[in-house]
């Protein structure tokens, strides 16, 4: 055992090098899991798609998506242009490839500002309970009973349309059922032995909250997060379809479907694909975040059988 012991802490393999690996052959395993259930393996490839588009849009797009020709307004889909043309003549595949960096962006930017807020706020409050729990819990509640399309158009009118604004409406209104489930996970772990021990050994309240607890929610966490990427998705397109997210004339699918409705009688085409695409992404970050759900939690998957 001691010559075990000390061939792993030889200075070849360091501990953190150790650790990332094992963090490395963990993803692996749950990639694998996903790809091998065929609904998380559909919604993998669809994001997959989008990241593609939005990193090769130049090379994708058979046409400036800004470019105007009022002599090819209307077009149905044909050889010349895959996806039809609008109202301006311009291409919509074209604009839909480029779309597709303004939907990325927003997925991105809201996940980055929301999960960390919602476990922050969730932790803090399962952990130390007392006013602590009561004040932040009654914040998020205050989110929770507003739609969050109603609350997110109030954020936007206050801060002006606009597609910065319209992330930040999102963020804004997307963090506290993270917050929540955040807490409930707290509450459980925070009783734990190893917590306990920790405490007994002098370990500071933030210590054992980065350290002992939000590695144990951050499971629960990151399903969440990537199941309410779809509601980000509708509400960007909502918000977008309203006039008060990205602003002409920016590609973004909702405001896409918002100019084709006028036209939409006689060119389908103009809601249908901006349309459709929402509806694939939106289903993607389901499909995958069920499957995140049974690759993290073996005894639901097992449930479930």
């Amino acid at each position: 055992m001691t010559a075990l012991t000390m061939t792993n802490l030889s200075p070849a393999t360091p501990p953190r090098f150790a650790a990332l690996r094992g963090g490395a052959a963990y993803a692996l395993t749950v990639i694998r899991h996903l790809a091998g259930n065929p609904s998380a393996a559909f919604g993998l490839a669809v994001i997959a798609l989008l990241v593609v588009s939005a990193a090769f849009a130049p090379l994708i797009a058979t046409h400036n998506p800004y470019a105007q020709d009022l002599t090819a307004t209307l077009q149905a889909p044909s050889w010349a242009h895959y996806f039809g043309t609008d109202e301006l003549g311009r291409d919509v595949f074209s604009r839909l490839v480029y779309g597709s960096r303004i939907s990325l962006t927003i997925i991105a930017l809201v996940a980055v500002i929301v999960g960390p807020i919602g476990l922050a706020v969730g932790t803090i409050a399962g952990y130390f309970g007392g006013w602590f729990d009561t004040v932040l819990m009654r914040i998020t509640d205050i989110f929770l009973s507003f739609p969050g399309l109603i609350l997110s158009l109030a954020f936007v009118a206050a801060l002006g349309a606009g597609l910065e604004n319209a992330i930040v409406a999102i963020a804004l209104t997307s963090w506290p059922p993270i917050a929540r489930l955040a807490r409930a996970e707290t509450l459980t772990l925070r009783g734990a032995d190893y917590v306990s021990a920790a405490r007994l050994q002098g370990a500071s309240s933030a210590r054992i909250i980065i350290k002992s607890i939000v590695p144990m929610c951050m499971p629960s966490v990151l399903v969440r997060l990537t199941l309410s990427m779809a509601t980000v998705i509708l509400t960007a397109a909502g918000l977008g379809f309203l006039g008060l997210g990205a602003q002409p004339p920016l590609p973004e699918w909702g405001a896409m479907i918002a100019i084709g409705r006028r036209y939409m009688l006689e060119s389908w085409w103009l809601v249908a694909f901006p349309g459709g695409a929402i509806l694939f992404v939106s289903l993607a970050f389901n499909l995958i975040g069920d499957g995140l759900r049974d690759a993290l939690d073996p005894k639901q998957r097992k449930g479930r059988h």
